[in-house]
């Protein structure tokens, strides 16, 4: 094929159409096959398979959204001790078989670690315990009740 010496456009000024036809002919989307990625499993899928071979599939792992998150709440055992004592101070405390109910899913705690100490005998209700809360609840004459039988390490 010859090489043109000048653009074809340059040489067809004055025209109305420059060369492309009737009026519309070299204008909008059509001349191009649809707009943006339209046709890519159609009219160019030769142009995907030869550019952009990843074009279409899933690929990697997408994390769930902060949504979706469980929000955990968590009671140290030094904050544990302060509530037992403002409920014997209030006289709310409940006994059972001498040692003091603490019911911390009714109050929005879902986790119990094991930093400081506890004085009192306690029967603690909550979802989650550390190894080391529960082993200083059990010596101080406590038991921990989970409300889920599987417990975190």
């Amino acid at each position: 094929m010859v090489v043109r010496k000048e653009k074809k456009s340059r040489k067809m000024h004055g025209y109305r159409n420059r060369g492309w036809g009737s009026i519309g002919q070299h204008r909008k989307s059509g001349s191009r096959g649809g707009r943006g990625a339209s046709g890519m499993h159609k009219h160019k899928w030769s142009w995907v398979i030869k550019y952009f071979r990843d074009w279409f599939g899933k690929k990697g792992f997408t994390p769930r959204g902060s949504k979706h998150w469980e929000e955990m709440k968590i009671m140290d055992l030094r904050q544990l001790n302060e509530f037992v004592e403002k409920l014997i101070q209030s006289s709310q405390a409940v006994y059972e078989g001498g040692k003091i109910v603490v019911n911390l899913s009714e109050v929005g705690i879902t986790k119990v670690v094991g930093d400081g100490e506890i004085k009192h005998p306690v029967k603690v209700i909550v979802y989650k315990t550390t190894k080391s809360a529960k082993n200083k609840i059990e010596a101080a004459g406590g038991i921990v009740v989970p409300l889920y039988s599987k417990q975190t390490e």
